[in-house]
């Protein structure tokens, strides 16, 4: 006789869920079941940039639903993602907009794009880098952990020393190197903002060497760090820049920024996808970009990320546990001089969501559009956790 799993053993267990069931949303909060409610300073790994149930995202969605075009395929035009793209386009250095589901389909196209602009096989990441988990962004995430049971990954793919003069240097070949790919901000990585003296230097060995540029801004791009976009705080311009989490506003979507040159390899047929930038998630992703390019938005983003990395700083001044603050904008990681997984547990019991960044990192990434009451009121719910 079969037995019937129930809702939660029917998942297959690649995630260790935990804490209660969520039913509903709004603003900075989610709602168990149980009518409880929970202050997020997750926001869904930093896809819910606009909350939960924000006009914006609602009024657009119910837009789309009234066309009737949920999908088409991109056999065909449509007008949604033909804005989107000229919206991103304006707004960046880039001439070309390619979408995709995910942040990690962004990367993968990202390194064809390049492979195919340059004819050369290589891409060179850095330590502390999370690009994905398909079998090109494995090999370029620096997670053992994660790459080994899943072995041999892509080929070319190469892993050096974030920060190092010297290893870059040895590493970039103007023969063999078609592209570099960094996050201006590591997400999973640490939180930890790349200097940006070492990331000019990169720039300026690769166009002396004919490699491109990658940002990946999948998780700190957005409005993440007070910019639209982080590379225009590190005084960097990329050749190919990646996108996802908060582009849709929930749904799921990524996007790759190229420059024309690049741009210029690719003809019909050599890449594709079946859903990416269809009439309903681009219509969303629209008035979503449209909402936090706002000037007035992103000085709210800089105004609180202020605020927020002067009462972490005092958790460092003040604490045992806190070894380092880092971050930008509203991204911040708290590293511990122990695990962090009992506090994130700890402040979950309290009604505060927060996530880790690696064995002993505390990540804050919570919606943008958070209150600062709601922010004071989740620092002191940290403090209290570790005190």
């Amino acid at each position: 006789m079969t037995t019937v799993p129930s809702a939660l053993s029917a998942l297959l267990e690649v995630y260790s869920r935990a804490g209660p069931v969520f039913v509903a949303g709004n603003g900075a909060e989610l709602v168990a079941d149980d009518g409880t409610r929970y202050l997020d300073f997750v926001a869904g790994i930093g896809v819910n940039a606009l909350g939960y149930n924000h006009a914006v995202v609602r009024g657009a969605i119910e837009r789309a639903l009234g066309s009737g075009l949920i999908h088409v395929s991109n056999l065909y035009r449509t007008e949604a993602g033909e804005r989107l793209a000229e919206e991103l386009v304006a707004r960046s250095f880039a001439d070309r907009v390619f979408f995709c589901n995910s942040g990690a389909e962004a990367n993968e196209a990202a390194f064809k794009f390049v492979r195919k602009w340059s004819g050369k096989p290589e891409i060179v990441a850095f330590s502390g880098s999370f690009h994905g988990r398909l079998f090109a962004t494995l090999a370029a995430t620096d997670r053992p952990e994660y790459r080994k049971p899943f072995e041999p990954l892509v080929p070319g793919i190469r892993i050096v020393p974030r920060e190092d003069w010297a290893a870059v240097d040895h590493a970039v070949s103007a023969s063999r190197t078609a592209a570099v790919i960094v996050e201006p901000v590591q997400g999973e990585g640490g939180v930890r903002p790349v200097d940006p003296e070492w990331l000019g230097f990169v720039r300026e060995l690769c166009d002396s060497r004919g490699v491109a540029v990658i940002f990946d801004e999948v998780q700190c791009g957005l409005g993440r760090t007070g910019a639209l976009f982080a590379y225009e705080q590190t005084g960097v311009v990329p050749d190919v820049l990646t996108l996802a989490k908060p582009l849709a506003g929930g749904l799921p979507m990524g996007a790759v920024l190229l420059t024309g040159a690049v741009a210029a390899a690719l003809k019909p047929g050599d890449h594709a996808t079946t859903f990416g930038g269809g009439p309903l998630v681009a219509g969303v992703a629209l008035d979503v970009v449209r909402t936090i390019a706002a000037p007035e938005f992103l000085a709210e983003v800089r105004r609180k990320g202020e605020w927020l990395g002067g009462r972490l700083a005092n958790l460092g001044a003040g604490g045992s546990r806190v070894a380092e603050v880092r971050g930008r904008g509203l991204m911040w990681g708290v590293e511990l001089t122990e695990p962090a997984a009992p506090f994130v547990a700890a402040a979950r019991e309290r009604r505060l969501l927060v996530a880790t960044a690696g064995p002993s990192v505390l990540r804050l990434i919570p919606p943008l559009v958070i209150a600062q009451r709601e922010l004071e009121r989740g620092v002191g719910i940290l403090e209290e956790v570790l005190a």
